[in-house]
């Protein structure tokens, strides 16, 4: 096996992607992306009742030598296919089928899971660490120089199968942050997402552009790194462990701004980082406290390494792992 390169394997969502990335990253692995596409009519079934997910699946071709890294439900099945073959796989999320399919499995403490091949991370694996910060910052603090200080970067998500943000939350948020602008006399800078509904967007510029908040657009390159290289504070919606994950490995405080709706398992997520003095949840003030970046990837990335015996590992710090 190519032991500095990583073969993921992912349906084509830039979240589940970035979540194999920064493993891989951590890792000193060479990430290549092999999309997962179903075919007719397996795209009806739920990927773990596949008899054959290789041919379930749009053909692949010849995958690259190197450790496969599969993420979500339709890579557990593939990655399980491709570890009988002889593959070494390492599976990211719960793969809602046995442990023992894989090398590893590489989840969240709010999973719920253990295992002896179980490793647990705290937060979600993503690619923000000092390096991708620095670079993020080299570009865009020159954008948002114009904004008072302290600049408070602002991530908005969008509903999905356990939160709402709809025009009316939306509305609500917004008049949290232009009362904090007024307040407080802060710079803003607001990213929204793909989720983000184009009423929610209009309502959040209506509200705060006047007041001299920076808003992308949508258009040109992505600010998201950037806001959170140069912040000094974050507020982040509720709606996704990701976001949250990201945000709370930079130094600066994260505030959770909560949403209507439920999760059981993004409330346990919130409750552990609450619980390690991380976040505090956002009720229209700023607040600061001493913070230090909580991020558990670069700890899975050795650990994954020691487990495998790829490599010589450096001790993990703040791992949970059974």
């Amino acid at each position: 096996m190519d032991v500095d390169h990583a073969v993921i394997l992912a349906q084509p969502y830039a979240g589940l992607e970035a979540q194999a990335r920064g493993l891989a990253e951590r890792a000193g692995l060479v990430p290549s992306v092999h999309a997962l596409v179903a075919r007719r009519p397996w795209h009806w079934l739920p990927a773990a009742r596949w008899p054959a997910p290789l041919h379930a699946i749009a053909p692949l071709g010849q995958l690259p030598e190197g450790l496969v890294l599969g993420v979500g439900g339709v890579a557990a099945a593939v990655g399980a296919a491709l570890r009988r073959q002889g593959r070494q796989v390492v599976q990211i999320q719960n793969p809602r089928m046995r442990f023992d399919r894989f090398d590893l499995v590489v989840a969240n403490t709010h999973d719920e899971i253990v295992g002896a091949n179980v490793l647990l991370s705290r937060n979600a694996l993503h690619r923000v660490g000092p390096t991708v910060l620095a670079a993020a910052r080299e570009v865009w603090a020159q954008h948002l120089a114009h904004l008072p200080r302290p600049l408070v970067a602002v991530l908005v998500g969008g509903s999905n199968g356990r939160f709402r943000l709809d025009l009316p939350t939306g509305q609500a948020l917004a008049a949290q942050l232009a009362g904090i602008m007024r307040s407080e006399r802060v710079g803003l800078a607001l990213t929204p997402s793909r989720r983000t509904a184009p009423e929610v967007r209009a309502a959040l510029a209506a509200a705060l552009s006047p007041l001299g908040a920076w808003i992308w657009d949508m258009q040109g390159d992505n600010p998201y790194f950037g806001l959170l290289a140069c912040a000094d504070a974050i507020v982040v919606t509720a709606d996704s462990v990701s976001m949250v994950s990201e945000a709370a490995a930079t130094t600066v405080p994260v505030l959770v701004a909560p949403l209507p709706g439920r999760s059981r398992r993004i409330g346990l997520f919130l409750r552990t980082l609450q619980q390690a003095g991380r976040i505090r949840m956002f009720d229209g003030r700023l607040q600061h406290w001493p913070t230090e970046p909580l991020d558990d990837t670069p700890a899975v990335a050795h650990e994954m390494r020691r487990r495998l015996g790829m490599a010589d590992p450096v001790a993990p710090r703040g791992l949970g792992h059974e």
